[in-house]
């Protein structure tokens, strides 16, 4: 068993109480016996090929590169998978563990339903009871999702407290979890909470950044100037940088939640207007007033209104490894449509920020150029919001 103490420098960490202590330090062990076990590998590679549909196209988007002018943009389809989103990836493998552990019973959050639905698809393969917390404001919005969780026979818990989005619907999961840790597995969705979770999320998300660089080494025979990814917790974007980082000739762009602008209240960019806190078990960049209190993120993205970021991303900001710009609502709804007529392709709200950013950047170099965006889900659920 390899572990790695502090895989994000001062970032990261278990804050947790003492009585999940043991819950977590036994994952740890499970998750890193498995990561490491040829025969665990084998049967999560064959998942994601045979039931979720991997691998995922690279798609290059001439009409799009066309309008935008600049580098070609390339589209990481991570919308195709099986439920329609990354986090399928990422459910499997934390699923396939519960499973090795022995645990029957799975329980989940989840903000725009994207992971909530995979849970809740993943728990229906294995035969798991599933449970999803999901806050009121965000089953509104996200009705067509919350369907899909209730038809795969998940149990939708409504939480009503706070904002009502995704921060509220982790807090009380993860009360939740304290009561059930012995018999309930917590499937996180996003490279967020204690350790192992941030690094566990990321592996389980690294293939998406294998399969594009190999895919687009076979198209260009080199790298891509930039890769370009949404960032809330940022699952999908460490996912797609993982493979990039120590390519240092790759720059890589994470886009938050710029919401009604910068200088409102009204956003959920962590990275650009938070400070260094802990948040629901981890230590990162967070949405805080002065007193250290969390201040509520916004977004019209309901998987981006989180008022922190996963710990791979701190540490990336700190060492300005990759830059994280934030996109706002009015900016990503022009992305949402403008790639919805110019390829037939309806991105989710998330991935619409990555692609308004990757419209920028792709501006910033010449057209024997290229970027990759990742289009991390589809749009189905938020046509009503556009």
């Amino acid at each position: 068993m390899r572990v790695k103490d502090k895989p994000f420098g001062v970032f990261g960490g278990s804050y947790l109480p003492e009585s999940l202590m043991p819950t977590v330090l036994k994952l740890k062990k499970a998750y890193y016996e498995a990561k490491d076990d040829p025969e665990f590998n084998y049967e999560l590679k064959t998942l994601l090929q045979k039931y979720s549909g991997r691998q995922t196209p690279l798609y290059l988007a001439k009409n799009l590169t066309e309008i935008v002018g600049g580098a070609k943009i390339y589209l990481k389809r991570e919308d195709l998978n099986h439920t329609g989103s990354h986090k399928i990836n990422n459910v499997l493998g934390q699923l396939l563990l519960a499973k090795r552990m022995g645990f029957t019973k799975v329980m989940a959050e989840t903000g725009a339903g994207q992971h909530g639905v995979a849970t809740a698809t993943g728990a229906a393969l294995f035969s798991m009871e599933c449970t999803v917390f999901m806050g009121k404001e965000d089953i509104e919005r996200q009705r067509l999702n919350v369907k899909r969780m209730r038809l795969l026979g998940a149990k939708v818990v409504e939480v009503t407290s706070g904002s009502m989005t995704l921060k509220d619907a982790t807090n009380e999961a993860i009360r939740s979890w304290s009561a059930c840790a012995q018999d309930t597995f917590y499937c996180i969705g996003s490279v967020v909470g204690p350790s192992p979770y941030p690094e566990m999320v990321q592996h389980f998300q690294s293939v998406i950044g294998r399969e594009c660089k190999a895919q687009y080494l076979e198209e260009e025979g080199k790298h891509p100037k930039a890769i370009v990814a949404c960032v809330g917790g940022g699952s999908n974007a460490a996912g797609i940088f993982d493979s990039y980082i120590i390519e240092e000739d790759v720059e890589l762009f994470g886009a938050e939640a710029g919401g009604e602008g910068l200088n409102t209240s009204f956003h959920g960019a962590a990275i650009n207007k938070g400070r260094i806190g802990v948040i629901q078990g981890m230590k990162t960049y967070v949405l805080q007033d002065e007193a250290g209190n969390i201040q509520p993120a916004y977004s019209i993205s309901a998987g981006l209104d989180y008022p922190g970021v996963g710990p791979l991303h701190a540490k990336l900001h700190e060492s300005g490894r990759a830059c994280y710009e934030a996109i706002t609502d009015d900016e990503a709804k022009n992305a949402f449509l403008v790639l919805t007529k110019a390829e037939g392709i309806i991105p989710a709200l998330e991935s619409a920020h990555a692609l308004a950013l990757g419209m920028k950047v792709a501006k910033r170099y010449e057209r024997e150029d290229g970027i990759v965006v990742l289009l991390s889900g589809r749009g189905d659920k938020d046509v009503d919001r556009i």
